[in-house]
């Protein structure tokens, strides 16, 4: 299997993402959204970087369970409840930055959103990922 990141002629340069992620010969992985709950089921307790903190530890054990690794990663979208520029900043270097951080190399979307499903709940990670 090969994975393949690309910044196509005439696209805007980009931080840490590639604007094209182009898989062959594949197993693909499809994590649920990845919430910052707890293993009681309950939203952790802290502002949007501690509930970052716990969706980089949930899917970092999901990712392990399906036998895929950051580097397997080939989509991620990161939904926080906020409309501040700022905010989604902070939430992306945290993400960047963690552990899973080669997660966020390939094709990625970051979103400002009004709710999420859980009450109290400021974060979600949805994670697509290729194996051989």
């Amino acid at each position: 299997m090969t994975i393949q990141r690309h910044h196509p002629p005439g696209l805007h340069p980009t931080p840490t993402y590639h604007h094209v992620t182009i898989v062959e010969g594949r197993r693909d992985v499809h994590l649920a959204g990845q919430c910052p709950l707890a293993e009681d089921g309950k939203v952790v307790e802290g502002d949007v970087l501690a509930q970052v903190d716990q969706v980089v530890a949930n899917t970092a054990a999901a990712l392990a369970f399906a036998a895929a690794t950051p580097a397997d990663v080939v989509r991620t979208v990161v939904y926080v409840v906020t409309p501040d520029a700022d905010v989604l900043s902070a939430v992306w270097d945290r993400f960047v930055e963690s552990e899973i951080g080669e997660a966020f190399t390939t094709a990625s979307t970051l979103l400002g959103v009004a709710q999420l499903g859980y009450p109290g709940q400021l974060v979600e990670l949805d994670v697509t990922a290729a194996t051989a």
